[in-house]
């Protein structure tokens, strides 16, 4: 390989290697991960990134014990998160039946399935983790919201669109009341449902 064509793969592997320094698993990531001093900007960037969590609900078949369920969810369109998760549940599905039901719910999501923590396990606390905490709201069919939750939802979840229209899926929403955040060593950073959601991204 002659000087120019070494000076070439070299020019082509940089530009590669830039090009890819802010992305993770083929995903570009919109905002390079914060702070873990400012829990709100943390706490924000972990939600807007992420696309699934494990939402808990309370089961009416099982005497009201604990019931978890990996939802896809979307707070926003790229860029535009408000914090707040949206999902599209079936009620042939028990998070949906048991929200109805009991809106009390939990919502965890980890930074693992970004892809961030590197060859940290999940359980690291530098390998951030967020409970939200409240109840979980069906959205009123063609509100404002509800066309939000759909805008959302479907930009990050293309196939969601053709789900089958007789499952009876609906928009929810979590109404936030508590937050715990673990994003790195000493327990859970401090953080009021109000700054979080008044974070400016």
């Amino acid at each position: 390989m002659n000087t120019r064509s070494r000076a070439n793969c070299f020019y082509a592997l940089f530009f590669i290697l830039v090009g890819f320094q802010d992305s993770v698993q083929g995903r570009l990531l919109l905002i390079n991960k914060p702070d873990p001093n400012d829990a709100a900007a943390s706490a924000r960037w972990l939600v807007s990134q992420n696309s699934w969590g494990v939402l808990n609900t309370l089961s009416s078949d099982l005497g009201g014990a604990p019931f978890g369920n990996v939802v896809s969810y979307s707070d926003g369109l790229p860029g535009e998160g408000s914090g707040i998760p949206y999902f599209y549940l079936t009620t042939l599905d028990p998070t949906a039946k048991n929200a109805l039901q009991d809106q009390r719910s939990s919502f965890t999501i980890s930074e693992y399935s970004i892809g961030t923590c590197g060859k940290k396990d999940p359980e690291n606390p530098s390998c951030a983790k967020i409970t939200l905490t409240g109840k979980l709201k069906v959205l009123k069919e063609n509100s404002k919201e509800a066309e939000i939750a759909k805008i959302a939802l479907f930009a990050k979840h293309q196939e969601m669109k053709g789900w089958p229209k007789g499952h009876n899926f609906q928009f929810f929403k979590l109404d936030i009341v508590d937050i715990f955040l673990i994003n790195w060593f000493g327990g859970p950073k401090p953080l009021t449902v109000y700054q979080y959601l008044h974070y400016k991204v």
